[in-house]
């Protein structure tokens, strides 16, 4: 089959099998979310390996779906910061602050000491904690937001925490690069904060005074959906400006574009059409992607490591950003749904496992557990966010979250 045809057989073949087996999901109790990522293991080539069939390109296919995927995670946490507001965000700040700067540390050094068990060299040692360290709410959200319960203070609370999650872990990420690669000058690490600086400068710059004014003109032109672009187009916008100008994940980005127009009147209108544009077409890619990175057959050569690490990774979460999110006033029940929400690395934890294993500080043995870490992480966060929820939570709104947390 020539690659056109080839590709709109397999968006056609995933995007069914993506909602029969959400819709499968939803009829056990479960959110849709976890049937897309079982039906992306079965279909990779632990099982059927549909890319790996003799009618696909693998290679060329392979990235053209990662590539979609990757739009998909981009307007999931868009959508996520949408559902926001920066007031309501701003009163769950002690919290996030505390639960995402424990949630880095915390399964740092448990991944650290994991590489240092297994005799790994230092550095390797600590590029597998800072692998533990990373965090993707995406599936999180995705699972609140089907529950219902994405605006409650344990909602606002994981997005916020997961923002300062991601900063950590990139800052962390930079700092030890600059050590590796440039000997750990001062200059190089002066840089990563510049830089950092400058983006979130910019992304507040143009939201507050810029965008607005800029709403204004484009929403009664006479053409075809001018909202919905202009939001595709200032969410890949952020997302470059994040990348290239902070050094950050694109998906930061993303969610302060979508924070941005949270604040705008258009809002109402635009979340509805461009939930369409995600839910029915680019996040069932990138959900049944994830599955797709499973190999299962590389399990056996470093099965103590695997199952060691995936001890590490979910217990280092939950524990560190579960206690950061209890001492920032939370309830116990609270705290531990917060602590769970943080497990799913996701996206951004493929991200560090390819970057490290491109620097050459990971084997292709460690490489896979890190990977089996990232997919069984990102498994088990739908479902225990589930069970977790099922007892009654306080559905307390900004305003009851200032009396509480602050």
């Amino acid at each position: 089959m020539t690659p056109f045809l080839q590709l709109i057989f397999l968006l056609a073949f995933i995007l069914l099998t993506a909602k029969l087996a959400g819709y499968i999901s939803i009829r056990l109790g479960q959110p849709s979310v976890l049937g897309e990522l079982i039906i992306g293991v079965v279909l990779g080539p632990s099982v059927i390996n549909l890319l790996g069939l003799p009618l696909i390109d693998q290679e060329l296919m392979g990235e053209v779906m990662h590539l979609m995927g990757e739009i998909g995670v981009l307007l999931l946490m868009f959508i996520a910061g949408m559902e926001l507001e920066f007031d309501e965000l701003r009163h769950t700040g002690r919290v996030a602050a505390l639960a995402g700067t424990l949630g880095v540390f915390v399964p740092v050094l448990f991944g650290s000491g994991v590489g240092l068990l297994f005799q790994m060299e230092t550095r390797a040692a600590l590029f597998l904690g800072l692998a533990l360290g990373a965090t993707s709410v995406s599936i999180s959200a995705q699972t609140l937001l089907e529950m219902k319960v994405l605006r409650t203070r344990v909602g606002f609370g994981l997005l916020g925490a997961a923002v300062f999650d991601d900063i950590l872990v990139i800052l962390l990420l930079s700092i030890f690069f600059a050590f590796v690669d440039g000997g750990g000058n001062v200059g190089s690490i002066l840089l990563v904060f510049g830089r950092m600086f400058l983006f979130f400068a910019f992304a507040a710059a143009f939201g507050l005074w810029v965008l607005p004014r800029v709403i204004r003109r484009v929403r009664n032109l006479p053409v075809s959906q001018p909202i919905l672009s202009l939001a595709v187009v200032v969410m890949m916008g952020y997302g470059l400006a994040a990348e290239l100008l902070g050094g950050m994940a694109a998906i930061t980005g993303a969610f302060l574009a979508g924070l941005m127009f949270a604040r705008s009147p258009e809002k109402d209108v635009l979340v509805p059409r461009i939930s369409a544009l995600a839910y029915g077409f680019f996040v069932p890619i990138f959900f049944v992607n994830i599955g797709l990175d499973v190999h299962l057959e590389t399990l056996s050569s470093g099965l103590a490591l695997t199952i060691i690490l995936i001890v590490a990774a979910v217990a280092g979460k939950f524990i560190g950003a579960g206690l950061g999110a209890y001492w920032g006033g939370f309830s116990k029940r609270e705290a531990a749904q917060l602590g769970a929400g943080m497990i799913s690395r996701g996206e951004v934890g493929l991200i560090v496992a390819s970057v490290g294993a491109a620097a050459g500080l990971v084997n292709d043995i460690e490489f896979s557990a890190i990977v089996e870490m990232v997919v069984i992480s990102t498994l088990i966060t739908p479902p225990a966010l589930r069970w977790l929820f099922k007892q009654p939570v306080g559905q307390e709104t900004a305003k009851g979250v200032e009396k509480t947390v602050l």
